[in-house]
């Protein structure tokens, strides 16, 4: 016998499934992404057109875009991302850059004005100085994303290959990239949220009593 419901309402038993199936399709994509982002170099570049590994890495898993859009990772990633998610191989996308050695960033100190600019953009903190003063690149900190060369209104910052470094430093580990990127986006997040909040208070002292 068909049991009655009223219209509208869905049985216990079938949201009780539907629970389980967007719990266990969810937790997967949370996963995958996650494997994903445990291949990537976590350089956070944005070369791959996100804004960083973390949000590529979701976005591959979620079928929005190719594995062959990291530089800095090159053929070895795709490769692996490839045999991760059981995709074609792909060339790497010209469009992202092409991959190149191992580079940090470097000030020429003699040109530097510390006006600052370098230092937000920079995703690992790498960058050291201030304002009206000497700006410096700590190289076992600096994963070569780039980002800091486009504010510079001197050019004063170039690339150079870590094997050329009067004293070569290691590549800092995709782990400890991933941690300080985390830091980097948590500071940013805090002081913007204490912006607002000092302009809140600005705003209701100037409102007529």
């Amino acid at each position: 016998m068909r049991q009655w419901r009223r219209p509208g309402v869905v049985p216990v038993v079938t949201r009780r499934r539907r629970c389980r199936w967007h719990a266990r399709h969810v937790g997967r994509h949370v996963s995958l992404a996650e494997s994903i982002d445990e291949l990537l170099p976590q350089t956070q570049c944005t070369r791959c057109g996100y804004d960083g590994c973390a949000p590529y890495a979701a976005a591959i898993a979620s079928h929005r875009t190719e594995i062959n859009r990291c530089p800095p990772g090159g053929e070895n990633t795709i490769d692996a991302l490839a045999a991760l998610l059981s995709r074609q191989r792909l060339p790497l996308d010209p469009d992202c850059g092409v991959t190149t050695s191992a580079v940090v960033a470097v000030i020429d100190e003699s040109r530097c004005i510390g006006c600052t600019k370098c230092l937000p953009p920079c995703p690992v903190d790498a960058i050291v100085g201030a304002a009206r003063r000497m700006h410096t690149v700590l190289n076992d900190l600096c994963t070569g994303c780039e980002l800091c060369i486009a504010p510079c209104p001197v050019d004063c910052i170039t690339l150079v290959p870590r094997a050329q470094l009067g004293r070569p430093s290691p590549e800092p580990s995709a782990n400890a990239n991933r941690q300080r990127f985390h830091a980097h986006n948590t500071r940013i997040e805090r002081l913007a949220a204490e912006r607002a909040a000092l302009l809140d208070v600005k705003k209701r002292a100037a409102r007529p009593a």
